[in-house]
């Protein structure tokens, strides 16, 4: 109980990691799309992606967040999938999106957060950064 009102971390790498891990499966789930035609294709009636580079766009930010997804999953390559996250959510919130992120653009927003968050904290414990830069020890 003492460590329930504690102000000390409680397995902080742990818990980062189960996080991550947790944002990276709904980013590589939401980036899946990018392998379904059908649904491509509805995104490019949607007025943003008339233009000519519509599909461009449309694919760039489907498998940028299947990319970030797995690279957050895996714990490899931790900040620059964090950096993905931040950019290609952040268009999908103020430009997509109405920019209102305390409102209707949460969810978008929450994952800029957390891309935030991975870029600042690294990986945490289980994930292949860590494995990879192991010093012997």
């Amino acid at each position: 109980m003492k460590k329930l009102f504690s102000s000390m971390p409680i397995y902080p790498d742990n818990g980062l990691a189960i996080v991550r891990i947790a944002v990276g499966l709904l980013l590589a789930y939401h980036g899946l799309e990018v392998f379904d035609r059908e649904t491509m294709q509805s995104y490019l009636t949607w007025d943003n992606f008339k233009s000519g580079t519509g599909e461009f766009l449309v694919y760039l930010g489907k498998s940028s967040e299947f990319i970030s997804g797995v690279l957050l999953t895996l714990g490899i390559y931790t900040r620059l999938g964090g950096l993905l996250a931040v950019g290609t959510l952040s268009y999908i919130t103020f430009f997509v999106g109405t920019g209102r992120f305390w409102y209707e653009d949460q969810h978008p927003f929450m994952f800029v957060l957390f891309g935030v968050l991975f870029f600042f904290t690294g990986p945490g414990a289980w994930s292949l950064d860590k494995w990879l830069n192991r010093t012997g020890k």
